[in-house]
């Protein structure tokens, strides 16, 4: 396979017209300290692309089964690779984040008003993803001036992202966890105007709790019983 972009924690693959994504060991952090939404890799643990693409194949799976589609075509869990619909990703790819708690920089910005750990009614926001710029939050006018997003566009993101957060939010909910929040991306499938899911859906895209006690990303499966 040709290896036709390198991420931080996973490559794009392509071979005889096919696309996939490789899920490699490295975790992304901040100053050598593990952190989902750090932009750095900050080292590798031993069985991490395995578990990301173990919870990614089985939420995906889970996804389409609610009838929404996706990228995902299917995964070899033995060579930790996932095979996808070429998608384009808006402008150079933007992060959808849908909030159920006030935890992590949603606390850290509004603190001010509301209390840690408080109630939140589906709150979805946009980060473009520029690592050189700390992922920057933006508006909708923002997105529209800049041209990454129409107003059609933009509406349908949050739309798609609301409901896809609420299934994973009941599946974990199914097996004793709690989504805080919940980290996704968007993009068209090359040739179509058709806006899906795309990259990964894991336990480094979200915060999950049991009991109150915050569950580590490569634990997400372990509870999810696969």
């Amino acid at each position: 396979m040709k290896i036709i972009y390198k991420g931080k924690t996973k490559d794009v693959l392509e071979e005889n017209g096919k696309f996939y994504l490789k899920f490699k060991d490295d975790m992304t952090g901040t100053d050598g300290v593990f952190d989902t939404g750090g932009n750095e890799v900050a080292g590798s643990i031993e069985g991490a692309g395995h578990e990301c693409l173990k919870v990614s194949k089985y939420l995906f799976e889970k996804i389409e089964d609610a009838g929404i589609k996706s990228h995902y075509i299917s995964s070899d869990l033995d060579k930790n690779i996932m095979e996808v619909e070429k998608a384009l990703p808006f402008g150079k790819g933007l992060e959808v984040i849908t909030r159920f708690k006030a935890v992590g920089s949603f606390y850290r910005r509004y603190g001010l008003y509301v209390e840690e750990g408080q109630d939140l009614p589906l709150y979805t926001e946009i980060t473009l993803k520029d690592d050189a710029h700390d992922d920057p939050l933006i508006t909708k006018e923002g997105l529209v001036a800049l041209n990454i997003l129409t107003v059609e566009e933009y509406d349908e993101i949050i739309r798609l992202n609301k409901e896809i957060s609420k299934i994973v939010k009941n599946v974990l909910a199914e097996h004793g966890l709690e989504l805080y929040d919940i980290k996704l991306e968007y993009g068209k499938i090359e040739g179509s105007n058709e806006i899906v899911l795309i990259d990964e859906v894991s336990g480094g895209n979200m915060r999950a709790y049991k009991d109150g006690k915050y569950i580590e990303p490569l634990e997400v499966s372990k509870y999810l019983g696969i």
